[in-house]
C-alpha cells in the first residue's frame, strides 16, 4: 500500500509556506528530539515535491526539483517539446527565456534553491551554526542533511545561473546563516568551497546513519552530491573515487533491463512491469514516494511528462526524445523500447516513465513515485571519470560491464580510446538517463556541443555549444532590484 514518506501533519503545514522568512527561527535549539528541527528538515524534503515553491501560484511548472529536472533537460536540448497547445516550457524551448531576466523561467529556480538555502541555514542555525560540531548522534544526523540540503541548492544554482566553472569569476550570493542582509555575488571558487566542505562534513556527520526512507538524505547521497560536485570542478580522481566507493560499498544493485524498460507486451495487457515509477526499485538511492495526502494532480513532473497521467503530455504537449539522439543509438540497443516513436518523427517516453495501469489520461491524482539519484548515475560516472585520467582500460570495464544489460553486443567498445572513449560514454550517459535531469550536467561537464534533431519544433538542425548565452539562466531581474550589491 502506498504511504507518505513524511508526516502528513507535517505536509499540510508545510504546504503553508510562501516566503522565505517562514523558515527562519528567532530562538535556535539544539533539541532535536523536539518538533523545530525535525520538522523543518521534513520540511526541507516537502519543498522538493510541493507546488508554488518557486514563488508562482498559478504556473503549472513550479513544483519543485523535479521541475527544474524538465528545465535542464531542455537546456541540454535531449528532451523536446513536441507540442505547443498550453505553452508551459515553450520559452525555454524556442530559448528567449534564459537569454531574459525578466522571464518568470529565471526567477522560479532561483526563488526554489535558495528557499531551500534559507530553510537549511535555519536549521544549521538551530544547531550551534556552520562551524559547529554537534555532540550527539542525533544533532549529527540532522546538521548532516541540512549541509547536504544546502549544498545540494547550491550546486544547481551553480549549474543553471554560471556558464561553466571559472574559480574566479563572481557568480551568485552566498549566505552561511539564516537572516543574513543582501550579500553580493562570491566567486565560483568561494561557492564551491562551501559546498565541498558541507558535503565532507555532512559524509563524515552521516556515518552511521539508518534513514527511515528513502526520501531522506543519507551518507551514500551526500557522496553522490560530492562526486557530481567534483566532477563538475574537473576533479575527475576525487568524483572517480567517490562514485566507485557508492557503487562498493552502499548495497544499491544496478537497474536491471527489466526494471528498466517495459519490453513490447500482449495486446491489452494491463501489467505493465518495468519503468521509473517505484521508490521501491532497488537501485533508486534517493526520491520521494508520493502518495494522495501530497495533493500532486496535473501541476507535477508526471503530468508535464507521461501520457498516462491526466495532463499536459496526454492532451498533446508531449516531451520526446530528441530524434537525433534516439538515432544514435544502436540497432541492439534495447533503450529504443523506452520510447513510442511515431512518423512524422514524434515520440514519448511510454515505456520508460508510465503510471503502471497505462490508461490514456488516466492518473488524476500522482502517487506514482519521483526520482532524484540512482546508483547507475556512477557507473557512468566513474567511467567518464577514468576516461578523463587516462585510466582508460578500468573506464572501459566498467562501461561494457554497464551496458552489456543495454545493448547486445559491447564488444565495439574494446576498440574505443580517447575523444571516441569520451564521446561513447557521454552518448550513454544522455541515453540512459533521459528524462531524469542529468543530461544538462553531463553537457557542461564535457563541454559539449548538441545539434537539435528533426522534432524539435524551434532551430532544427542547429548547434549549440554548452556555454552559448541560451543554455544557462541569469540571475532574476527581482534580485538585481532586490539587492543592493548588484
Amino acid at each position: 500500500m502506498k504511504k507518505i514518506l513524511l508526516l502528513s501533519s507535517i505536509a499540510l503545514a508545510t504546504l503553508t509556506i510562501s516566503c522565505r522568512e517562514e523558515f527562519l527561527e528567532t530562538t535556535p535549539t539544539e533539541t532535536i528530539g523536539d518538533a523545530p528541527v525535525q520538522t523543518k528538515l521534513n520540511g526541507l524534503y516537502l519543498m522538493m515535491v510541493n507546488t508554488g515553491t518557486g514563488g508562482t501560484d498559478l504556473d503549472h511548472d513550479d513544483f519543485g526539483q523535479k521541475g527544474y529536472d524538465i528545465y535542464s533537460d531542455m537546456l541540454s536540448q535531449d528532451m523536446v517539446l513536441e507540442g505547443l497547445n498550453y505553452g508551459w516550457y515553450s520559452n525555454l524551448a524556442n530559448l528567449s527565456a534564459p537569454v531574459d531576466f525578466t522571464r518568470n523561467e529565471n526567477y522560479k529556480p532561483w526563488r526554489y534553491y535558495y528557499r531551500i538555502v534559507a530553510g537549511a541555514n535555519d536549521v544549521i542555525d538551530g544547531l550551534g551554526g556552520t562551524d559547529a560540531v554537534p555532540s550527539t548522534d542525533e544533532a549529527k544526523y540532522a546538521m548532516g542533511q541540512a549541509k547536504a540540503m544546502r549544498a545540494y541548492a547550491y550546486f544547481y544554482l551553480m549549474q543553471f545561473f554560471t556558464k561553466e566553472y571559472n574559480a574566479s569569476e563572481p557568480a551568485i550570493p552566498l549566505y552561511k546563516k539564516s537572516q543574513m542582509p543582501a550579500a553580493p555575488k562570491s566567486s565560483q571558487q568561494e561557492v564551491y568551497a562551501l559546498i565541498v566542505d558541507d558535503l565532507t562534513k555532512a559524509i563524515t556527520y552521516l556515518d552511521g546513519f539508518e534513514r527511515a526512507n528513502k526520501g531522506v538524505i543519507d551518507q551514500g547521497v551526500a557522496k553522490g552530491l560530492l562526486a557530481y560536485t567534483y566532477a563538475a570542478m574537473g576533479q575527475y580522481t576525487q568524483a572517480a573515487t567517490l562514485s566507485k566507493d557508492i557503487i562498493s560499498n552502499y548495497g544499491y544493485p544496478a537497474t536491471t533491463r527489466a526494471q528498466a524498460i517495459r519490453m513490447v507486451q500482449s495486446t491489452g495487457s494491463a501489467a505493465s512491469g518495468g519503468g521509473f515509477n517505484d521508490l521501491a526499485t532497488p537501485s533508486w538511492m534517493w526520491g520521494f514516494d508520493l502518495a494522495v495526502v501530497n495533493g500532486l494532480d496535473l501541476v507535477s513532473w508526471w503530468g508535464q511528462v507521461d501520457v498516462f497521467t491526466y495532463s499536459y503530455a496526454g492532451a498533446g504537449d508531449r516531451k520526446g526524445i530528441d530524434m537525433g539522439l534516439y538515432n544514435s543509438m544502436r540497432a541492439d540497443d534495447y533503450r529504443r523500447n523506452q520510447f513510442v516513436v511515431s512518423t512524422p518523427a514524434r515520440n514519448y517516453p511510454g515505456n520508460k516513465f508510465f503510471d503502471p495501469n497505462r490508461v490514456s489520461m488516466g492518473q488524476r491524482q500522482v502517487i506514482t513515485d519521483y526520482l532524484y539519484m540512482r546508483v547507475d548515475e556512477f557507473y557512468m560516472l566513474a567511467a567518464e571519470s577514468l576516461a578523463k585520467t587516462g585510466q582508460e582500460g578500468e573506464a572501459k570495464t566498467i562501461l561494457k560491464n554497464y551496458l552489456q544489460t543495454r545493448i547486445a553486443d559491447v564488444s565495439y567498445i574494446d576498440a574505443l580510446s580517447g575523444t571516441s572513449l569520451q564521446n561513447e560514454i557521454y552518448k550513454n550517459t544522455r541515453l540512459e538517463f533521459w528524462g531524469e535531469g542529468k543530461s544538462y550536467l553531463a553537457m557542461k561537464r564535457n563541454k559539449a556541443t548538441v545539434t537539435r534533431g528533426s522534432n524539435h519544433l524551434f532551430f532544427v538542425g542547429q548547434s549549440f555549444p554548452y556555454n552559448d548565452e541560451r543554455l544557462y539562466l541569469k540571475i532574476p531581474q527581482q534580485e538585481i532590484l532586490n539587492n543592493p550589491n548588484f
